[in-house]
């Protein structure tokens, strides 16, 4: 009922020919991924050398000044394995400002700071490089909104959108991905002790559970409740789905014309390609 299993060669196989396509289909043949030290961004990553080269692949590590220190080192193990190109480049410089500027200020504000600076420092490393930003958001942060908007969402193309996280779980270990990044609890790496899983108040195991049959096998609610799921946990996830669907969407355009972007005017091949 909720088997979450993958074939991890097939889709390494979709995955991979995804990226290659869609960077090659923009005229590039290049990426830029912000490389945490967490197990999304070394899949994406990972797929990404496979698809393009590791030659073609830049990694760049953005530590804060209170980023864990293993953020580093776990992301420098899979440089190192990879042998994609790198650069690292601390932002605490260019947040600081803007921080210091409220001394009151809650820790997901300041997290949402360091997301959006490290997306700054992405989107103008992938000028110099030209190459495009590939994402790092599994499909559980997606639908869950655990995520910061034009922040870690932002990306040109996302390859591990569509796998739950216990399902990047199955593909990173099918990759050889080094085990302390595999091993260790998930973490935004916003502030010290942070992990997702504490935040969220759930776990990511549980919750894709869920998940799935909510949005893959439609489930009502009701019927997750009585496939045995707590109902203050289905009321909560679904809360969040439906709270946070705006994330999941670029912004939305008043109708005023025949042809308006987003709602007639969708895909390229209305010009005829």
């Amino acid at each position: 009922m909720t088997d979450l299993s993958i074939n991890p060669n097939l889709a390494r196989q979709i995955l991979t020919g995804f990226i290659k396509s869609e960077i090659t289909r923009a005229g590039f043949s290049r990426a830029v991924i912000g490389l945490s030290g967490g197990l999304d961004s070394a899949l994406s990553c990972a797929l990404a050398a496979e698809a393009l080269g590791p030659e073609n692949v830049l990694a760049v590590r953005m530590p804060y000044k209170a980023s864990s220190r293993d953020s580093l080192e776990h992301a420098q193990l899979l440089i190192d394995q990879l042998k994609v190109q790198s650069e690292t480049i601390e932002i605490t410089d260019i947040v600081e400002p803007l921080i210091r500027r409220d001394p009151e200020m809650s820790k997901p504000r300041k997290g949402n700071i360091l997301a959006r600076a490290r997306m700054i420092v992405l989107y103008d490393q992938s000028e110099v490089f030209k190459g495009l930003v590939v994402g790092t958001s599994n499909k559980t942060e997606i639908l869950l909104g655990y995520s910061s908007l034009w922040g870690d969402m932002a990306a040109a193309i996302n390859p591990i959108g569509d796998l739950y996280k216990t399902q990047v779980r199955q593909l990173s270990r099918a990759m050889y991905i080094p085990a302390p990044i595999l091993d260790k609890p998930p973490s935004a790496d916003l502030w010290a002790g942070q992990t997702d899983e504490n935040e969220l108040g759930f776990t990511y195991e549980d919750v894709d559970k869920l998940l799935y049959l909510l949005v893959d096998q439609r489930y009502l609610p009701e019927e997750c409740v009585e496939a045995g799921f707590d109902k203050s946990f289905v009321d909560k996830v679904v809360a969040r789905i439906r709270r946070f669907q705006f994330k999941r969407m670029m912004p939305i355009i008043a109708k005023i014309s025949n042809r308006t972007i987003g709602y007639d005017f969708l895909y390229l091949r209305d010009w005829g390609t």
